[in-house]
């Protein structure tokens, strides 16, 4: 009877060894799957742009002409349109989500955190065409007709700024699709600073409020250097959600590629937006290659954003760590 059971626990030990190992390897073909996926994906495209890339060179990254019938093709305009739309969401949408959180977690009373917090998350959800129709149905004709004139009239008069703010109040441009960007990243930046600003310790706030400190000395003193690495992450999040978007922008942005001056009231055109608008309509393969090699080259920008996310949250933990 002994026998059989220490053969039985033998038989358990090696199934349990060989259930961890077996569970390791498919974990790890998991990653490697992830890497070999995004390798893939990098090596199509640069296959797929080495045409435009042989062509015009590392010019086409400064180039602003777009001219499909001459095959000229530069990249400048889109490249433009993109970080400057995504710089306008994320300088909105950052305060903006930043009071969210601070409502929902100071503020708020109970039987209203969570009813708000359930309308953030169904913010997020909502597909980015839905914004974009919304925008140029409903936000487009209000923005021309009241906002555009107001921002003239009081911005547009001032020495450097008034330079940005002038212009026809046509509705579509820069300054639209910005806005309309901001308010789909907001839920996303909203809801990963809630949750951080929650997994702060109670002893620590309730022992700066029984020193005297008043909600806002709290949160800026206490909840924001304990959670800034989550803070960051979250704001990183919806940059990069900022400057992938496509069909938002695409009914916004106006889609002209040409740079007709400063002002955040012209159209323009971003990346995205040229490749959901002309990819179909690419007639030639130095066209096509060179639509491509956009595509390569917002995959570049997004990975370049990414990394130094990545590198400053690092530092942050570092400096975190000697602080503490």
């Amino acid at each position: 009877m002994s026998a059989n059971i220490v053969l039985s626990r033998k038989v358990n030990k090696y199934r349990a060894i060989w259930a961890d190992f077996l569970f390791f390897q498919i974990c790890r073909a998991f990653a490697l799957l992830t890497l070999i996926a995004l390798f893939g994906i990098l090596f199509s495209l640069i296959w797929g742009a080495l045409p435009a890339m042989k062509q015009f060179g590392v010019s086409f990254l400064w180039s602003a002409e777009w001219n499909p019938p001459q095959e000229r093709f530069g990249a400048l305009i889109p490249i433009y349109g993109t970080l400057i739309t995504s710089a306008i969401a994320l300088l909105i949408a950052l305060p903006v989500s930043f009071g969210i959180a601070f409502f929902i977690t100071e503020l708020a009373p109970v039987w209203m955190k969570k009813t708000l917090g359930i309308a953030i998350e169904l913010l997020a959800g909502v597909p980015s065409i839905v914004y974009g129709m919304w925008g140029l149905l409903v936000f487009v004709p209000i923005f021309s007709e009241y906002a555009q004139p107001w921002l003239s009239e009081t911005l547009g008069i001032l020495p450097i700024i008034g330079e940005f703010f002038s212009g026809p109040p046509i509705g579509v441009g820069i300054l639209a699709a910005g806005i309309v960007l901001a308010i789909m990243i907001i839920p996303f930046i909203a809801s990963v600073m809630r949750d951080v600003f929650e997994v702060t310790p109670s002893i620590l706030k309730e022992s700066s409020y029984a020193l005297g400190a008043t909600r806002w000395e709290v949160v800026w003193n206490i909840v924001l250097p304990y959670t800034r690495v989550g803070v960051v992450g979250g704001i990183m999040l919806g940059l990069g959600r900022a400057l992938g978007e496509t069909m938002a922008v695409t009914f916004l942005i106006g889609n002209i590629n040409s740079f007709q001056g400063f002002s955040l009231f012209l159209p323009c055109n971003s990346i995205a937006s040229a490749l959901a608008n002309e990819f179909a309509e690419a007639t030639s393969d130095l066209y096509t290659s060179s639509l491509i090699e956009l595509g390569l080259v917002l995959f570049l920008i997004t990975f370049l954003v990414l990394s130094a996310s990545k590198l400053l949250l690092l530092r942050l933990s570092k400096s975190g760590g000697e602080q503490a």
